[in-house]
């Protein structure tokens, strides 16, 4: 089994001075319902790198050993066309999936197709199952996410606005579960995202590389550790990996009791209008982000503090631009209005 490189490891990726990317990912996994992230930035700043780094630190899910679509045994309202599954149906614990979807895959990659071989040996016609299928309860990464084809644009749209996915196949019908955390990379050097895909996303970072000595030194220095001993390497961050594991399960379970005030809610909503973004969805998205960050940071109610790094991370690409304005926020404008009258208790 390969050995990837630590996610603590990734710098900027450590519990005790997570940056932006570090954070959007944490918290899309603590909250999935935020939508997932987009990592824009130029090529080699480690983004793919982060990305394949972060299963290794996700609590492992439950599932059913015989289904491969891997609904939860502790929701009965989630069905598999594997199942049904009786009570005792055998059930193992497996590291989260991340599954890769290249640019250029075909729909039945994507959606699934019929067995052939089964279907010509033994006359019985079964559905295999694709990667949205294997995404369920995991993640699904899409580098150069620009680059994506229409036609897997509109099926990623589909299944991320139904959390299901129905395919239709001669006279094979299949419906089932697909709900995953997206997560795209781009380099903006190679084009722009359809707005209706970049909509979808729930949370967008910037990255560059460090431009202190020091710190590109450091980068280095780890780098060729890693590809010196991949193994030693990863022992060294082993601890480190396990303490975030046990972070994110803990904030999984604390993000439901999280209070969101009615001052802090209305606190997001004039953000959003002051930043005239379009829809409600960035209104939701901010609220959803500002409480998974409550929870990360171990408190019970949002503050002023997790609305600020929220809306840094949810309303950069939603809100209406002009061809020539510097990518982000302007941050002396969200302070001020922050700071305004009637505010979110601070921390």
């Amino acid at each position: 089994m390969p050995v990837h490189f630590p996610f603590p490891a990734v710098l900027g990726c450590d519990t005790d001075a997570m940056d932006d990317m570090g954070l959007a990912l944490v918290l899309a996994t603590i909250s999935p319902e935020i939508g997932g992230v987009l990592i824009r930035g130029e090529k080699g700043t480690a983004k793919s790198t982060t990305v394949r780094a972060l299963t290794a630190v996700l609590p492992h899910v439950r599932v059913y050993a015989a289904d491969r679509f891997s609904v939860d045994p502790a929701d009965p309202a989630s069905t598999s066309p594997d199942g049904p599954f009786g009570p005792g149906a055998e059930t193992v614990g497996r590291p989260v999936r991340l599954v890769e979807l290249p640019v250029g895959a075909t729909e039945d990659r994507v959606l699934g197709s019929l067995h052939l071989e089964r279907a010509l040996s033994h006359g019985r016609v079964e559905y295999e199952p694709g990667l949205l299928a294997r995404a369920h309860r995991g993640l699904l990464y899409v580098d150069e996410v620009n680059l994506l084809h229409d036609h897997l644009v509109d099926l990623l749209l589909d299944a991320a606005a139904m959390g299901r996915v129905s395919v239709e196949r001669d006279s094979v019908s299949v419906e089932h579960l697909s709900r995953f955390v997206l997560i795209g990379t781009m380099n903006p050097e190679e084009g722009e995202l359809r707005p209706q895909l970049l909509d979808r996303f729930g949370l967008t970072v910037e990255v560059a590389a460090p431009r202190e000595p020091g710190l590109r030194a450091e980068v280095v220095r780890r780098r060729m550790a890693f590809d010196g001993d991949p193994v030693s390497f990863a022992e060294r961050y082993r601890p480190a990996e396990e303490a975030l594991t046990r972070r994110i399960e803990a904030s999984r379970t604390r993000v439901v009791s999280v209070v969101l005030s009615d001052a802090a809610l209305l606190k997001i909503a004039e953000i959003c209008s002051a930043f005239e973004v379009d829809g409600l969805r960035a209104d939701l998205v901010t609220a959803r982000t500002a409480v998974a960050h409550a929870a990360w940071e171990g408190r019970t109610e949002v503050t002023r503090a997790d609305i600020r790094r929220a809306a840094l991370l949810a309303l950069p690409h939603r809100r209406r631009r002009n061809p020539f304005d510097a990518p982000g926020l302007d941050e002396q404008l969200l302070d001020d209005i922050l700071g305004r009258d009637s505010p979110p208790p601070d921390d």
